[in-house]
Order: C-alpha cells, then structure tokens, then sequence
C-alpha cells in the first residue's frame, strides 16, 4: 500500500506567504471535560481515553487548524513522577504520536511533535541541564521515529532552557524544523517584558533565531489584549517568523498573564478553575486574527481555553471556510432575529423590532 502523500511542509508555506494555524489548548480541554487533573496537568487521557484524544484532533481540524499537535505537553519524566507513573513515560509519548500521525495522515494535514517547558530549570536542582537535555533527546528521538513533520517547543519562561529545548532539536530531531516559544515571561527590563532569566523578550526571541529555531514567538500566559503589543514589537525587531498563541482569557495591563486574574468581587484568584468569566468571545478572537494579519504574523493558533468553535473563528478571520464554517451562525433563520422569507408569518412584529440588531456583527461573530 502506498505511504499517504504528505502535504506542503510548514516552511514552504511561510516562505510562500501562507498562514498556518496550529489548534493548541489540550490541557484545558480534558480538565474541562473531566478527564486531567488541573496543577499536575499529566496528560495521562492519551493512555486512558485515547478514543477522546484522537476526536479532539479531529475536531480541531473540523474547526481549521492547519495542523495535528501530539498530545504529549507535559508527558516528560518528571511530569510523569507526580503522578506515579514514570514506568508510562514512553507508552505516552509513543501513543499519542502514534495518533496525531495518524489524524495527519487521515486528513492531509501536518503533524508536529511537542516538547514543553519542565521545572527543572533551576540551580536549586542538581545537575539540572543534564537532566532537561536527557528528557528533550528521548522525546525528540521518539518525534523523529513518528515521522512528525516538525517539532513545537513551548511555553518556556527563561531563555535558557528555550535555547536548550532548541539546541536538542537541532542534535535529535535533525531536519525538522522547529516553532520555540516563549511563555510565562513576568519580568521587565528597561521598562519590556523579559524573560524570568532578565533578557528582553525580542533579544531573546533573536537569540533562539540564532541558535537554529526556524520560527520563534509567544504562546501561553497571555491573552490577545497582553500578548498584541509584544507581538507588534517582535514583528519590528526579530529575524525569524513569528508564531503567536495566546491563552484565551482576558488579560490586562493589571494581569498581563492569566494566572494573574483576580476576581473582581472576591479579589481571589480565578486560576486555574474559575477562569470561565474571563473567557475570550468569539468575536475577541476573530479581532485577534485580523490584527495578526495585518502585522503578516503566518504561524497562528490558540492555547489555554481554546475550543473547536474559538478556532473556526480564528481561521474565518482569515477568510478560510473549514468544514466547521457550514454551522457558522446564520441569524437570518432566527425566528426572532430573521429576515428569512420561509419563517413563519407569526412573530413577523416582533422580528420587525429586533431587525437589524446583528445585522453588523452577524457575519463577524463566529
């Protein structure tokens, strides 16, 4: 039987002006559906329900990514320890590669192998690199034995583990290309957002350019309103593509990240289970698209709160029509809101009142 033909790599497509959509986000998505415990956040559902992991591949696609992301954020040793099961720590990795290749395959998209950040990036541990490099090499070995496309290397605070996630891609995964983005960056130097090891977040995005990373940029922590502006910087300033991948949830220049987000009654924390009032509408996202574009960002997606129909309006935004978009809301056939001639004539004064009321945003709310 003949090997599926692969699509167009991820950076032919950026050299040729395209945009691709990678669908983050699925930590969130199994807590939310009772399937991950949210603080150890070990994917252990690829193990237990690989059923569900592989219809939420699908249904990321439905919606317009672009890509299929195995589902191995935080399947490394360490994460594994937490919960008791280090022995697993290869059947996970190797599963859910072995899925996403196949939701690929399946579907003409790319696929993309996932390292992550770890907490072991701290002279308080011994011998700490060491033990990084050697999670990174298995995992990276195990992305390139799966036939992944390219490798996504995320969500690091400090530019030193993001340089050595980004040297390990280079020895391990030879000829993939690599997306390395930062996250939780809280500090500030001369007045910008920083890395938590003090170095600006566009010298340190130059910086994994330098060291090999084929696209370099932001994901995680921040939401469109927080993460926009470091965006615009980076647009002027980095040599490298750039990938943008904020959190869903609205932050502020009073919470720039979301684990900041207090409630404004009780002045608790919302993280991690109460963010739901904060979530980004669909029109917030769509906005965010559009802004993307016109700063030529190509390599776009969503992460922590992200969902099927928050990704259908990200890719709308860019004027696509995934096979999601046929349920694209239509509030002419509303029988309050519609102006179709098929409704029936009951409610037509009613209808006549509230004519027009989304008539501006119904094409822009997704």
């Amino acid at each position: 039987m003949d090997a599926p033909q692969r699509p167009k790599g991820l950076l032919d497509r950026i050299r040729d002006g395209e945009t691709v959509i990678c669908a983050e986000g699925y930590l969130f998505v199994f807590e939310r559906r009772g399937y991950l415990t949210a603080g150890s956040y070990v994917p252990e559902v690829v193990l237990e329900h690989p059923e569900l992991v592989r219809l939420q591949h699908e249904e990321f696609i439905h919606a317009g990514s672009d890509v299929v992301l195995a589902f191995t954020y935080y399947a490394n040793r360490e994460k594994m320890a937490l919960v008791g099961r280090e022995d697993d720590f290869e059947r996970i990795n190797k599963s859910a590669l072995r899925m996403a290749r196949e939701v690929a395959d399946q579907t003409g998209t790319l696929m993309a192998g996932n390292i992550s950040n770890t907490n072991l990036f701290m002279e308080t541990v011994p011998n700490y690199r060491e033990k990084i490099w050697q999670i990174f090499k298995e995992q990276l070995e195990w992305i390139r034995e799966a036939a992944a496309d390219y490798v996504v290397a995320e969500t690091f605070s400090t530019l030193g583990e993001a340089l050595l996630a980004t040297q390990a891609c280079k020895e391990f995964a030879k000829g993939l290309p690599c997306v390395v983005t930062l996250g939780i960056c809280l500090m500030t130097v001369n007045g910008k957002p920083a890395t938590n090891d003090g170095v600006e977040v566009c010298e340190a995005l130059n910086r994994l350019a330098d060291a090999g990373a084929d696209v370099v940029g932001l994901n995680c922590a921040r939401g469109p309103q927080t993460m926009l502006p470091i965006l615009e910087e980076a647009v002027k300033n980095c040599k490298a593509p750039i990938a943008a991948l904020p959190v869903t949830y609205h932050t502020t220049d009073e919470y720039p990240v979301f684990f900041d987000i207090k409630d404004p009654v009780s002045g608790e924390p919302l993280f991690p289970e109460n963010l739901d009032s904060t979530q980004c509408n669909r029109k917030e996202i769509y906005n965010f698209g559009k802004r993307i574009q016109e700063l030529g960002i190509k390599y776009v997606g969503l992460c922590c709160g992200n969902s099927a129909h928050l990704t259908r309006s990200l890719a709308e935004s860019l004027g696509r029509k995934p096979p999601a978009s046929r349920y694209t809301p239509d509030l002419d056939k509303h029988f309050l809101f519609g102006q179709d001639s098929k409704l029936a004539l009951i409610g037509r004064e009613d209808r006549e009142k509230y004519s027009g009321l989304f008539s501006d945003s119904n094409n822009a709310i997704n």
